[in-house]
């Protein structure tokens, strides 16, 4: 057990945030059985609330892309707090989001509440944070990058994805291998004493 749990530990103290993908296709079965594992996350009272949306269509992925810069560009020129901005700013991160076209596969992961179709959901929050916390490790364990991005608001990807109003988008995850020569920042993370507390 504390062999297997320090290595799985290794590898995933190996994952980062990729902003510039190779848009070199990847194996789709791949992708799917990342989302089987997501979907094997507890929720509240077993409903499940999630849907995963894989887009591979250039078109689409572009107008994906079109509409999230246009929403980011109003958050970091007029919306954003100065904190935040000053807070990514080491990221290097801005309105622009090449990466949602570039990379060959975007998943876009959307809550579900209760519709005319759907049961009325417990902790979905909760639930789907779990659900997109196994497919970033299943992606990374199957030697794929991926980043979070979280455009504001989301709604007009309900219009792109196809889906209906009961559904609510709540992060988007471009997929696929690190482009050639790519860099990410070099942020450290908490040393465990400073995250695992015993009583």
């Amino acid at each position: 057990m504390s062999r297997t749990v320090r290595e799985f530990a290794d590898r995933m103290a190996a994952r980062r945030s990729v902003r510039e993908f190779s848009p070199e296709a990847i194996p789709l079965d791949v992708v799917e059985n990342a989302i089987r594992a997501a979907a094997t996350a507890p929720s509240g009272a077993n409903v499940q609330p999630w849907r995963f949306v894989v887009l591979t269509d250039p078109a689409r992925k572009r107008a994906l892309r079109l509409a999230a810069e246009a929403e980011e560009r109003e958050f970091y020129t007029r919306r954003a707090p100065r904190e935040w901005l000053e807070a990514v700013s080491a990221m290097g991160t801005d309105w622009h989001k090449p990466f949602l076209e570039t990379a060959p596969v975007v998943i876009v992961v959307f809550e579900v509440h209760q519709g005319p179709n759907t049961p009325k959901p417990y902790y979905v929050k909760e639930s789907v944070g779990i659900a997109v916390g196994v497919l970033i490790t299943a992606l990374h364990l199957a030697g794929l990058a991926t980043l979070t991005h979280t455009p504001s608001p989301m709604r007009f990807l309900n219009e792109i994805c196809g889906r209906p109003a009961e559904e609510r988008a709540c992060v988007v995850m471009p997929v696929g291998r690190p482009a050639d020569g790519v860099t990410v920042p070099a942020l450290s993370r908490k040393p465990l004493p400073e995250v695992l507390v015993h009583r």
